[in-house]
C-alpha cells in the first residue's frame, strides 16, 4: 500500500518516519492495540455516524405533535368558555331581553295609537312580531317530531342531505331480489374463520338496513362492493413516508383548529369575552345592569305615553 493510501504525507523522510516508530516492545503493542481499537485512528466509527434524517424529522414529528395538542387545548377550553359563557348569558340576561323587546312593541303601539299615522302603524306591527311567536309552528311541524327531536327526514333536509322515502310496509320486488342475492353470497354462516365471519356480519347488517328502507339503490351498491372483494390494505409505508404523512396530518389538523379558533374569537359571545379576559362574570353583571338600566328608561317612556 502507498503512503498516500496510508495517509501518510509524502513529504516526510525516512527518517523522520523511523523517529515515529516505537522503540520498546511495550510501545508497539500499545500502539497495535490503539491501532485495533475502533476510533484510535481518527477515523469515525458507526456508533459515531451523525443523527439519521429518520431520526431528525422523528423528532420534528414529536416537537409538532406536542405543540398541538397545547394548541387544541387552548381552543377546547375557549370553546367551553364560550359555551358556558353563552349559557348563562341566555340564562340570566334572556329575560331582560324579552322584557326590552315587549316594551318596545308596546311603546310602538301606543304611539301608533296616538297618531293614526300608517308608518307608525306598520312598526308597531313590526315590533309585536319580533315579541309573538309564528302562528302554526306547533302544527306546521307535528308530523315532523319525534321523541327525539326533530324526525331524521327533517335532520336531513336542515343539513342539506338526501331525504329517504317514507318506510313500506313490504319492499320492492326488486329490493327483494337484490336482498336474497346479497344474503346468499355474504351471510356469515359461509365464513371460513373468524375474520372473514365478523366481515360478513358488519355487511349483512348494512345489507339489512338497506333492505328494511327498501333503498334499491343502495343494496345496488351493496351489490358491487361485494363483488368488488374487501378492500385492501395499502402497502407499508417506509419509516420516511410515515413520518411525511403525520406531519402533512398535523399540519392540516392545525388549520382546522386555527380556523374553529378564529369563528369562536370573531362571533358574539365570543367578541364579549375578549373584552373581559379575565372576570367574564363581571362582565355579565355590568351587562345586566345596562339591560336594567334601559329597561327602567323604557318603561318611564311607556308611563309617559299612556298617561
Amino acid at each position: 500500500m502507498s503512503h498516500e493510501a496510508a495517509g501518510v504525507p509524502t513529504t516526510r523522510n525516512d527518517e523522520d518516519r523511523q523517529d515515529d516508530v516505537p522503540q520498546d516492545s511495550d510501545d508497539v503493542q500499545d500502539a497495535q492495540q490503539n491501532e485495533a481499537e475502533p476510533g484510535a485512528s481518527g477515523h469515525a466509527g458507526p456508533e459515531d455516524a451523525g443523527p439519521r434524517p429518520e431520526d431528525r424529522l422523528a423528532r420534528a414529528v414529536q416537537v409538532a405533535e406536542q405543540a398541538l395538542i397545547e394548541f387544541e387545548i387552548a381552543v377546547e377550553t375557549f370553546r367551553v368558555e364560550v359555551e358556558n359563557f353563552s349559557r348563562l348569558h341566555h340564562q340570566k340576561l334572556g329575560p331582560m331581553y324579552a322584557r326590552l323587546d315587549e316594551l318596545d312593541a308596546l311603546i310602538a303601539e301606543a304611539r301608533a295609537a296616538k297618531s293614526g299615522d300608517p308608518e307608525d302603524e306598520r312598526k308597531a306591527r313590526e315590533a309585536r312580531a319580533v315579541v309573538m311567536p309564528m302562528p302554526g309552528v306547533d302544527e306546521l311541524f307535528h308530523d315532523w317530531m319525534d321523541t327525539d327531536g326533530l324526525s331524521p327526514e327533517a335532520a336531513a333536509m336542515l343539513t342539506e342531505q338526501p331525504v329517504r322515502p317514507p318506510k313500506r310496509v313490504r319492499p320492492s320486488e326488486e329490493a327483494r331480489r337484490l336482498y336474497r342475492e346479497l344474503a346468499r353470497k355474504a351471510h356469515p354462516d359461509l365464513a371460513q374463520d373468524e375474520v372473514e365471519r365478523q366481515r360478513r356480519d358488519e355487511f349483512i347488517a348494512r345489507v339489512n338496513a338497506a333492505y328494511g328502507r327498501g333503498d334499491v339503490e343502495l343494496l345496488k351498491e351493496l351489490v358491487a362492493e361485494w363483488e368488488a372483494g374487501p378492500v385492501q390494505p395499502p402497502a407499508p409505508l417506509s419509516e420516511s413516508e410515515e413520518l411525511y404523512a403525520r406531519l402533512e396530518w398535523l399540519s392540516r389538523r392545525k388549520e382546522l383548529l386555527t380556523v374553529l379558533a378564529k369563528e369562536l374569537e370573531d362571533g358574539a359571545i365570543g367578541s364579549m369575552l375578549r373584552m373581559a379576559p379575565d372576570d367574564p362574570d363581571q362582565l355579565l353583571e355590568d351587562i345586566a345592569e345596562q339591560l336594567l338600566g334601559e329597561v327602567s328608561r323604557r318603561e318611564a317612556e311607556l308611563a309617559e305615553m299612556t298617561r
